[in-house]
């Protein structure tokens, strides 16, 4: 179970990476209301990301999703991006969700170094942003639930299970894409076998890697 107390301040991922490198990732992410607190720093996120270590201590990325951030008016969850081109939430607030909605997200470049993101919505795909990344073509792929608490305001975050499904992953050169199984190299961070926990959070893998669930720990 989910120890008693705050929840300890800082990130806490639950998720997994490429070892190896892809043009373009997708899937279905689950929306849950994380109880985030107004007038701080908590979030609570469901994202996909793309990105490369360029040395030195910098990582270029993009990532999109949803969040539920207390800096927000009423901690609702937005859709969102973020790039390392603005250094900056981007929030669609054209696009309204809750808890209980799902939402299908695409990440996917087209070989020219432009990374986009893209949401489904009203029946067609949306584009949210294209960014000019210095990734190149093809780049590693993060599938993440992350919590972030607020050192300088110390609470307790529940969040209830998300849900993550049909994740599949774009070959670099093209091709049809792939769901993410097992044979795909893949990092987690933990031996095999052991359950992913961070701050009285954990994931649970249905089918590795492309069907999950990550939030409070329930044994």
């Amino acid at each position: 179970m989910k120890p008693p107390g705050l929840t300890p301040s800082g990130y806490h991922h639950l998720g997994a990476g490429t070892a190896g490198e892809w043009s373009g990732v997708s899937g279905r992410l689950g929306v849950v209301d994380g109880a985030i607190r107004n007038g701080t720093y908590d979030f609570v996120a469901s994202r996909f990301m793309v990105k490369r270590d360029m040395g030195k201590g910098t990582i270029a990325w993009l990532e999109a999703g949803w969040a539920q951030n207390g800096w927000e008016l009423a901690a609702r969850p937005h859709i969102y991006t973020y790039n390392t081109n603005t250094k900056s939430w981007q929030f669609y607030d054209q696009y309204p969700i809750k808890a209980g909605d799902t939402v299908w997200l695409d990440l996917h470049t087209d070989a020219d170094g432009v990374w986009q993101a893209w949401l489904w919505w009203n029946n067609r795909w949306n584009l949210l942003t294209a960014q000019k990344l210095p990734i190149g073509g093809s780049a590693f792929v993060e599938q993440y639930v992350e919590v972030h608490a607020d050192a300088k305001s110390p609470g307790r975050i529940d969040v209830p299970p998300v849900k993550v499904d049909n994740v599949q992953l774009r070959p670099p050169g093209g091709g049809p894409a792939r769901f993410w199984r097992e044979d795909v190299p893949t990092l987690t961070g933990v031996a095999p076998g052991q359950q992913q926990r961070s701050g009285g959070f954990c994931l649970d893998w249905t089918t590795r890697y492309d069907t999950w669930s990550a939030g409070d720990c329930t044994s």
